[in-house]
């Protein structure tokens, strides 16, 4: 009965989506009141069903109720109830439905934190969210019902994959929806402005909150990826450059080069018909990475359904996204006029060059997740393209972005001189040198890479803050910083975060060490500084999994540094063996061990060590990233009010000027 009850609630859902879809849309353009009043009751009710439905899935989880397929497929009673919960989204039904929740979600959002909207703008984001609602809704009923029955029933499941039975899946893929399919507003909002041909500094200001939320959180999402790789897969890498990986890595790249050209738009007027067109490649990208992960089309630890029809879905669905959207962009273009004029020397000049190398670096990374699908679709082959390639690419584009990134935090609007920035360009470049080029000399040896590296990443670090400390009035700096808008201090500590990453891929790359041996009881190894004892194996037993733990002592001059206990894992059910190194995290760099195959009788293990130096500054940078993105949102310019004429169309409300 609960799955019936959470099958209808879809089906609700959908209708609603479709008449948010319709009603909305039809009432603004014909300036109909009531039609448009239909809106945010409409987002509500969508939101309400599709609520229920996924409770209804969830209910079914905690019940082992095994005659719903897709709890059969993905569920046990023995599971742990963390992963009862979060192992609803582990497979194809449950993540669509998810996603969809979140959409709805984010289609609720915007009806609470659009208050400063126009009615009429608000009822063309809602109708579009509401149509991409629709698709997804459809897709779910017409393909991937994750409330169909199975009889007769079975009487136990096949259980989570074990990949997956991990505390990552309860925040990962959530965090990574938040920022995917917050793109959709992005592009809502872009869709809704070519509608109106309204493509003034007030939509830029009313989508650049939504921007770096959504931002933030796929931010978020990949960064807990990573680490969830890292730990769990006993391989010590933290990105590999997985077709799943890039097509989450593509949406935040494009998502990047919105950001920066919606503050060009924002603030001066400038590059409008491009800001438009990233942010429905950001949601195009977002739906990519949908098809790529649900079509079948790869094969990847991340790829969730082989079905073709599934593929050819939303294959079309992408089709009739882009198409439209570019049709519509084609139609509106020659109208859309940007303020012109901006000296070579201009924080929009620094905005125009990262927003270049940020969509060649996503056209490269694209090149080379595509090129081999295609090939092989072609019948020419098969090909792989891995980190060698990627790397060359991508390494060679960031040295310049995130020159230009310091660059652009130092400048003016619209007009700067190399004058009056030769003293803090001269001063802040020796500085990031001498740092950068110090810093490899406390390391056990020296590396020029790591020395460029260190010097990128302190320029980044150095010309963020000296960019803050400058906007303050001089004689009342601190409270001059005070005063300082959100959005100010976001960026300060959003490129931070780069610049701490960039050290943090760099070092983590040059300065860590790994070791594959074979070790009996009481061997010791030494690696770098450090000794490393085994101990030999021990069983153990899990709620739904038998181990051997394994125990390695890490000293450095007779002093103990860490224990640590990887395991080797097999699942009861599925008789999978997984992995779980151990580790001891540091500021500085991590011991990691994990345990391989017994190799012989007498308790002699594989086992790979590991010093992974600086690994963590990976997601401190990641983590300060966000941290920025959703402070900039918070700003208080987004949320004030006043009247104010625009260029494009009569005096309107328009969210105020502040900072």
């Amino acid at each position: 009965m609960i799955a019936e009850l959470g099958l209808l609630a879809l089906i609700i859902a959908f209708c609603t989506a479709v008449v948010l879809g319709i009603v909305p849309l039809y009432g603004s353009m014909q300036r109909h009141s009531i039609c448009i009043a239909v809106a945010r009751p409409a987002a509500w009710v969508q939101l309400v069903f599709v609520a229920i439905a996924y409770g209804c899935l969830t209910y079914a989880f905690l019940d082992n109720d095994f005659s719903v397929s897709y709890v059969a497929n993905n569920s046990n009673s023995k599971l742990p109830l963390l992963y009862k919960i979060s192992g609803v989204w582990g497979a194809h039904e449950g993540s669509l439905l998810l996603w969809v929740l979140i959409l709805s979600g984010w289609t609720g959002a915007v009806t609470i934190f659009s208050r400063t909207v126009p009615e009429d703008m608000i009822a063309k984001v809602l109708g579009i969210l509401g149509l991409v609602s629709a698709g997804f809704l459809s897709f779910i009923l017409f393909t991937s019902n994750p409330f169909a029955r199975q009889f007769p029933p079975v009487t136990e499941g096949r259980d989570l994959n074990p990949l997956l039975q991990d505390p990552g899946l309860a925040i990962h893929p959530p965090m990574l929806y938040l920022g995917y399919v917050g793109f959709s507003v992005v592009f809502a909002f872009a869709i809704a402005a070519l509608i109106t041909g309204r493509l003034d500094m007030a939509w830029a200001r009313w989508s650049r909150p939504w921007t770096t939320t959504a931002w933030s959180f796929l931010t978020l999402g990949i960064a807990l990826g990573s680490w969830w790789a890292y730990y769990e897969l006993g391989w010590g890498g933290w990105w590999f450059w997985d077709p799943v990986e890039n097509a989450s890595f593509m949406p935040w790249l494009m998502g990047t080069a919105l950001i920066h050209s919606l503050a060009a738009t924002e603030k001066r007027g400038v590059f409008k018909a491009w800001t438009v067109l990233l942010a429905v490649f950001a949601f195009s990208l977002s739906l990519l990475g949908t098809f790529l992960v649900r079509s079948g089309v790869l094969t990847s630890v991340h790829a969730f359904a082989s079905d073709p029809e599934r593929g050819l879905f939303i294959l079309i669905f992408l089709m009739i996204v882009v198409g439209g959207s570019l049709t519509l962009y084609a139609w509106r273009a020659p109208g859309i006029r940007s303020v012109p004029g901006f000296n070579p020397v201009s924080r929009e000049s620094a905005l125009l060059i990262n927003n270049v190398l940020l969509v060649t670096t996503t056209a490269t990374v694209l090149l080379g997740t595509l090129y081999p699908l295609v090939i092989d679709t072609l019948g020419l082959g098969k090909i792989s393209v891995g980190p060698p390639y990627f790397n060359t690419i991508f390494i060679p584009l960031t040295v310049p972005l995130v020159i230009a990134m310091g660059f652009g935090a130092l400048c003016r609007w619209k007009k700067d001189t190399f004058a009056r920035l030769r003293s803090d360009l001269g001063i802040l470049l020796l500085a990031s040198l001498i740092a950068g080029g110090i810093w490899p000399l406390a390391m056990n040896h020296y590396s020029f890479a790591a020395a460029s590296a260190g010097t990128l990443g302190c320029w980044a670090i150095f010309t963020a803050v000296r960019g803050l400390w400058i906007r303050a009035t001089p004689g009342r700096r601190w409270r001059g910083l005070v005063q300082t808008p959100r959005a100010y201090w976001g960026m300060t500590l959003a490129h931070s975060g780069i610049g701490i990453f960039v050290i943090g891929v760099a070092f983590t790359t040059i300065y860590s060490m790994e070791k594959d041996l074979s070790m009996a009881p009481g061997d010791r190894i030494s690696v770098g500084l450090y000794e490393y004892q085994f101990d030999g194996v021990q069983n153990l037993s899990g709620p739904n999994y038998v181990a051997q733990t394994g125990t390695v002592i890490v000293s450095r001059d007779g002093r103990v540094m860490a224990r640590l206990s990887p395991q080797r894992r097999r699942y009861l059910v599925q008789q999978m063996p997984m992995t779980e190194a151990g580790i001891q995290a540091g500021f500085w760099g991590d011991f990691y061990v994990s345990l391989g195959e017994r190799l012989d009788d007498s308790g002699r293990w594989a086992v790979r060590i590991n010093y992974k130096a600086f690994i963590r500054w990976i997601w401190l940078g990641a983590l300060l990233m966000a941290a920025g993105g959703l402070l900039a949102a918070t700003d208080r310019r987004y949320r004030t009010v006043v009247r104010t004429p625009t260029p494009e169309a009569a005096p309107q409300t328009t969210p105020a000027l502040a900072g």
